[in-house]
């Protein structure tokens, strides 16, 4: 379970995060509920089993709570920014980087644990035994920038704001029937059914914003609109607020002065920088040589060529840049080339399967990645989520509940790609792709791959936004049109692809989806028939599946560990074997580079990457053998 959105709102820990219960540290005495039975407030929320930290903990273990304040760290950002409304962000406009420097949610995550959250804003949390409401209560001091507090007008405001205008969260929401004032400082979610394991925890993780700002007026008498992308810096109740900013170029946030959660266990260590700055670039390339000329401090590197060609430069040889990798273990990933199957082309599941027997990832991991990755095969790649063999026990149990309505094989086959690398395997690969194309309606004439009906031909776009993604996709084209395809690709830049993918104008896309350790309703945004028609939802392919709709019910309503793993692996297997994508490649360990000015806890938390620059500090005695260069 998790909250993202293209333009993750928790950008900075890189944390996938789900909910959890709780009085969060140092509740006051309980009330009673609308029932009238005792209420049970907890300090916080876990899947399953107990959080970690008792109630009162005084900080994270993995946090310096002695790390010093102030310095200035410059990071990179892609594409462009036109709007700062989180309301409308994946609708309109491109949000910028950053924005919840400024926001809080009810609650927020710890990076050493799987799947508990801790109270933010809010400092107590209850719920029935049937989990079909949550009350949540505000802490008392909590309050804007502008010194107003935080009241339950706000959440409630948000949550019916967000639900109103925002699909992915109107999807993730669908559940919770209404937010209603329950007390001074509470405020009660209510949910259409008892049982939804995590709804308790995930209305916790909504933005909360401030309504009196909102529904009030601008520095020229207009009447705000969140329905509208603005530029005008929102009012925000965090750690940081923003300084300045030059539209799609750069954006500069400095810590709020008289933050009202600075001395909050969840916050010490933490927010250690005067300022962040996010710099904006179009291209990769040109990123990294502003990384090269330390116009940036911090980089992030997907490129396997990059890691293994580009890190040669003199800073790094005279041990001024650092370079680091860190373990991914918060996460499992699915990420391919995704087809649209709204369109005609892709809706026979063997047209989709011929596309992965003519890709050669074997050839191409060789050639261009320096053999640094490995070919994903589950769309939760890298965690216990993920299926393997043939279906067994529990998992083969749930798959037998669908089985009318998924593919035969998958009882009695393990799901596999095709294996490339030399040439025999590729002709083998390719014979079994045109043996596919001619099973659904497609034969060679004049080397041109063609509808035996219609005589139309086939042809395909690559959309991109990165011009990196064109390198590698050129390396799959020859394949394609080896078996009489036409093929085009085509790279636009950040503004005109989101406004592609929202009107589902695409043939195929590079896309990712990013998958928590405790899966549920978010598998809704990602799969479901309802966000299929969606624009701005996470279903990009398009999935209209029956089974995929049943499964993904199953893992929102498992009632314990076993089962959401066994549930989990039976929807990853239908996905599989739906061929919905051709799987890229991951690598394991996320790549770091940095300019040697910062320091960071020995401790670092197990599911949180780097956690740069979130528990990171500005350590003046590095940053006097390297001074940052203005």
């Amino acid at each position: 379970m998790k909250l993202t959105r293209r333009s993750v709102l928790r950008s900075t820990a890189a944390a996938l995060v789900t909910p959890a219960l709780g009085a969060f540290g140092g509740a006051g005495p309980a009330a009673a509920q609308a029932t009238q039975t005792p209420r049970q407030w907890k300090h916080g929320l876990s899947l399953f089993g107990e959080p970690h930290y008792p109630d009162g903990f005084k900080h994270f273990d993995y946090v310096n709570p002695s790390a010093p304040q102030g310095g200035t760290v410059r990071q990179i950002a892609f594409g462009t920014f036109d709007n700062f409304n989180q309301v409308v962000s994946g609708v309109k406009g491109s949000l910028a980087m950053g924005t919840d420097l400024f926001t809080e949610a009810l609650t927020s995550p710890a990076l050493d644990e799987v799947s508990t959250e801790y109270g933010l804003l809010a400092e107590a949390v209850s719920y029935p035994d049937d989990r079909s409401s949550v009350t949540y209560r505000l802490r008392a001091n909590a309050h804007w920038h502008d010194g107003k507090p935080v009241t339950p007008e706000d959440v409630i405001y948000s949550f019916e704001t967000f639900k109103q205008n925002s699909p992915q969260l109107g999807a993730y929401y669908r559940h919770v029937t209404k937010a209603e004032k329950s007390g001074d400082r509470e405020v009660t979610f209510v949910f259409d059914g008892p049982g939804n394991r995590e709804l308790p925890q995930i209305v916790g993780q909504l933005p909360i914003l401030p309504k009196h700002w909102c529904e009030g007026v601008d520095k020229s008498g207009k009447k705000r609109d969140v329905t509208q992308t603005t530029l005008e810096p929102p009012l925000g109740s965090g750690p940081y607020r923003i300084k300045d900013f030059a539209p799609g170029r750069s954006i500069v946030y400095e810590r709020a002065a008289g933050y009202w959660g600075k001395d909050l266990n969840l916050n010490i260590g933490t927010s250690n920088f005067q300022q962040i700055r996010f710099e904006y670039f179009r291209d990769s390339t040109v990123a990294l040589e502003a990384f090269k000329g330390d116009q940036v401090d911090w980089r992030t590197e997907n490129s396997a060529k990059n890691w293994a060609t580009s890190y040669d430069f003199p800073a790094v040889q005279d041990k001024k840049v650092v370079l680091e990798e860190f373990p991914i273990r918060n996460f499992g990933a699915m990420q391919a080339f995704a087809f649209n199957i709204r369109r005609d082309k892709f809706k026979d599941p063997r047209i989709r399967r011929a596309f992965n027997f003519t890709f050669d990832f074997e050839e191409m991991n060789k050639q261009i990645f320096f053999g640094q990755y490995r070919r994903i095969a589950s769309y939760f790649e890298g965690t216990e989520l993920a299926s393997s063999g043939i279906p067994q026990g529990k998992e083969l149990e749930i798959l037998q509940s669908v089985k009318d309505k998924v593919p035969a094989d998958l009882f009695s086959k393990p799901y596999t790609n095709p294996v490339g690398g030399n040439q025999q395997a590729n002709r083998n690969n390719l014979r079994e792709a045109l043996t596919l194309f001619r099973d659904a309606g497609y034969e060679i004439r004049d080397t041109k791959l063609i509808h035996a009906k219609t005589g139309e031909p086939f042809s395909v776009e690559f959309l991109a936004e990165d011009p990196a993604t064109e390198r590698f996709v050129l390396f799959y084209k020859p394949s394609l049109q080896r078996v009489g395809m036409t093929v085009n690709v085509r790279v636009v830049d950040s503004a005109q692809y989101e406004n592609r993918l929202r009107q589902w104008d695409f043939d195929i896309i590079t896309a990712s989806w990013d998958e928590s350790l405790s899966p549920g309703n978010e598998q809704r945004g990602f799969w479901s028939s309802q966000a299929a028609d969606q624009p701005g939802s996470r279903n990009l392919i398009g999935i209209k599946n029956p089974a995929v709709d049943a499964l993904i019910e199953r893992v929102i309503f498992s009632t314990n560990r076993d089962d959401l793993v066994a549930a989990t692996r039976a929807l990853d297997r239908v996905l599989l074997w739906n061929f919905y994508v051709v799987p890229q490649w991951t690598y394991g360990k996320q790549r770091t580079a940095r300019w040697d000015r910062f320091n960071r806890p020995q401790n670092m938390p197990k599911y949180g990457l780097s956690a740069f620059p979130t528990i990171w500090w500005w350590d003046a005695d590095k940053a006097a053998k390297v001074p940052q260069r203005s």
